[in-house]
């Protein structure tokens, strides 16, 4: 990296101490003061403890947020006691116990059914669903493609 070793201003000598050196003036104390390319430094100083200061002020004035309430309807199925995380993963358990994670208990007697709407590819369509005449959730609003007897999954 070039250095020069005299001022482009004066033509005299550059002593090369302190940080000068790192930010390899060109120019000469004199020149630089002279040519007003020294005096950056106070500035931005006094503009940065400005920010600083209006920015804690700002900080440190301000109200502090209102807590969060919820609030629920007089008629609300919600207990108000507090709730026990040990209380759900104890009855967790027990449910656990009694069937298989992942298998519904239903009654043998209640019928399944499908879906039975269109499909893209002109097909009903075979997701199950909870009662005749319903529709999957893709295909909400659709009318079945065949009668409501055909849409009965027959048990094993």
């Amino acid at each position: 990296m070039h250095r020069p070793n005299f001022c482009v201003e004066c033509g005299e000598r550059l002593a090369r101490r302190g940080w000068r050196t790192l930010l390899n003036s060109c120019l000469c104390g004199d020149c630089a003061r002279r040519l007003g390319r020294s005096g950056w430094v106070k500035p931005i100083a006094i503009i940065s403890v400005v920010a600083f200061s209006a920015f804690a002020v700002g900080r440190y004035s301000r109200q502090p947020a209102p807590p969060l309430l919820i609030q629920r309807t007089a008629n609300s199925p919600l207990s108000d006691l507090p709730v026990n995380p040990n209380d759900a993963a104890r009855a967790s358990r027990k449910e656990s116990n009694a069937t298989s994670p992942g298998v519904v208990v239903s009654n043998i007697d209640d019928p399944g059914y499908i879906c039975g709407a269109r499909t893209k590819k002109g097909t009903p369509c075979h997701r199950r669903v909870h009662a005749a005449g319903e529709r999957c959730f893709q295909h909400k609003g659709m009318p079945a493609m065949v009668p409501l007897d055909k849409l009965v999954v027959k048990s094993k």
